[in-house]
């Protein structure tokens, strides 16, 4: 049985090279994309791409749609539906103008990737966004244990998230020298940070407890002072891995060198709201936090701005559209609290 086909992984290859030079695309999404791509290959036996028809298109979505999610034992979202088939609506589309395929395929040929319009509708339709809240970050953080300095790292890794908003690739990158201690500020340069669409600014600590900025002041401390690190060290180091007493890889540790990824950061955090009892929430959803938390603290649209600036956006539209969406529980508080004002005003 085909598990690939060399042909389609030059294509394929071409292609991811194109959303990354051409279209910004980021690692992650490149990774949705290749996964909409092979869950469509896995479906035709990894048939060539030139051998493309609209009815491969309109049985691959019939067939997407009884597929039954591994994580939630349901059938695929009609969100994720619409992702697997958009991804691959803009693969064929950008196929039809290739050298080998232009007469094969018609740019029309990708529209059958389309959902029905009702179903758009529900997949595009808006959710209230899952926002730890700041008591249970705290809550989290509390309960993390620091006896070892791997446990040091992670507990102050999550108070550092909140303290900042940085995104976790960002964090994974960070060095020693871009912490200022006395004006409480990391310096993202894009130049050796990580950030979004290379962006280089300055964050400023957000004012959510002298507790969590302790903390992070103590891992500080503890690598410039205990243990002599430099200022081109790793902020948040990987874990150092050597071989144990029983002759198996263990931690044992910590390495001067960067995590290679994100991962690791995310794994800290699913491990510390499991152990929390908690639901998890991923490192990106502390910006929403802090988002919907500058809503309540900013008493001026200059100070909201500054808020914004701090998360790293440039337009204040994009804290308000993007991240600071106002819950359905919160919404009603607010309606019932205007309504009683404006009754007890009469």
């Amino acid at each position: 049985m085909r598990t690939h086909s060399p042909k389609n992984e030059r294509t394929k290859r071409a292609y991811f090279t194109y959303l990354a030079e051409a279209k910004g695309f980021s690692e992650p999404s490149i990774d949705a994309v290749a996964k909409a791509l092979n869950r469509f290959e896995s479906y035709t036996k990894f048939r060539d791409f030139s051998a493309f028809h609209i009815e491969q298109a309109k049985n691959f979505k019939a067939s997407l749609a009884e597929q039954v999610s591994t994580r939630t034992e349901d059938r695929l979202s009609k969100a994720t539906l619409y992702a697997t088939l958009t991804a691959l609506k803009r693969f064929f589309i950008w196929l039809a103008g290739q050298p080998g395929y232009k007469s094969r395929i018609s740019y029309a040929d990708a529209e059958y990737f389309n959902l029905s319009a009702k179903e758009t509708r529900i997949a595009k339709a808006h959710r209230d966004a899952r926002v730890p809240t700041l008591e249970q970050i705290r809550h989290v953080i509390r309960i993390m244990p620091a006896g070892t300095e791997i446990e040091r790292r992670d507990r102050a890794l999550v108070a550092f998230t909140i303290l900042t908003g940085a995104r976790d690739g960002a964090t994974a990158s960070l060095k020693l020298k871009h912490i200022d201690i006395d004006q409480r500020m990391v310096d993202q340069d894009a130049r050796q940070v990580n950030t979004k669409f290379s962006k280089t600014f300055a964050t400023w600590f957000f004012p959510v407890g002298d507790d969590l900025e302790q903390i992070f002041l103590e891992w500080l401390t503890y690598l410039r002072q205990d243990k002599l690190w430099g200022l081109d060290d790793a902020l948040f180091p990987a874990t150092k891995v050597a071989q144990g007493a029983n002759r198996q890889f263990e931690a044992s540790g910590l390495d001067r060198r960067h995590w290679g990824s994100a991962g690791a950061i995310r794994k800290v955090f699913k491990e510390a709201f499991a152990a929390a009892g908690l639901p998890y929430f991923n490192p990106h959803s502390f910006r929403k936090t802090l988002a919907l938390f500058g809503g309540q603290v900013c008493k001026s649209p200059e100070e909201y701005k500054a808020w914004s600036q701090n998360l790293g956006h440039e337009n204040v539209l994009t804290t308000f559209s993007s991240y600071g969406d106002v819950g359905r529980h919160r919404q009603a508080e607010i309606i019932r609290g205007l309504r009683q004002a404006e009754q007890g005003s009469r």
